[in-house]
């Protein structure tokens, strides 16, 4: 039994949405230059998604789990714990240490986190309007938990180096937790994120060990 009913749950993302106005806009320019750079090869360009990916995960930890999630649900605050975390990971592993090289490949795995990407920021909020969650208690894209991990996978399928594999660990966590609000809560967006990491995760490894494989093998 969850310790909160489908109406307060709700309720969190009318006060959220409504406290943080205009940040979701800011979230979708911030997804919109990822993207870009994804074309735009630009100086950098590599450190800056991962930077967006972070402020995300960061910013969706402290404010949405920390402030708003946590007076109705207490494990709200481990949740934002590992959504920091996240952040911080996605911060000194691609934006410090500079471990994340994105890009775009004629293959499976991208043609698959190009899908993610667009199901997160376009698919996602219009299915919530679509079955009756009109704004503001839809989630939005870059600012709550379930859209940011399916933008993450998507973002991550499209790299053309080895992921590291710690970058894996709680996006797909959440993918089986932020998902199962998909039964409990009747979110029918989440059916995808209930799936994505498990889609995701293997496709991302099995990706990286052929490829190194292939460096190997030369």
């Amino acid at each position: 039994m969850l310790p909160f009913s489908p109406e307060q749950f709700l309720s969190v993302f009318v006060n959220y949405n409504t406290a943080i106005w205009p940040v979701q806009v800011v979230a979708y320019l911030l997804g919109g230059l990822a993207i870009s750079l994804l074309f735009w090869k630009v100086s950098h360009a590599d450190r800056v998604i991962a930077g967006v990916l972070a402020a995300m995960w960061l910013w969706t930890g402290f404010a949405y789990h920390g402030i708003f999630f946590s007076p109705i649900n207490k494990a709200a605050y481990l949740f934002g714990t590992l959504f920091i975390l996240q952040g911080a990971c996605l911060m000194y592993s691609g934006t410090y240490q500079n471990r994340l090289c994105f890009g775009l490949e004629f293959a499976t795995p991208a043609w698959i986190g190009v899908a993610l990407v667009i199901y997160a920021a376009i698919i996602y909020p219009l299915i919530g309007m679509a079955t009756g969650h009109q704004y503001p208690e839809t989630p939005m894209f870059g600012v709550t938990p379930c859209p940011v991990t399916i933008f993450t996978f998507g973002l991550l399928l499209l790299t053309v180096r080895p992921v590291p594999r710690w970058l894996l660990v709680v996006p797909f966590v959440w993918s089986l937790i932020g998902g199962s609000a998909a039964i409990l809560l009747k979110v029918p967006q989440d059916w995808l994120l209930l799936v994505s990491g498990c889609i995701a995760v293997p496709v991302i490894i099995f990706r990286d060990r052929r490829a190194m494989s292939d460096v190997r093998a030369a």
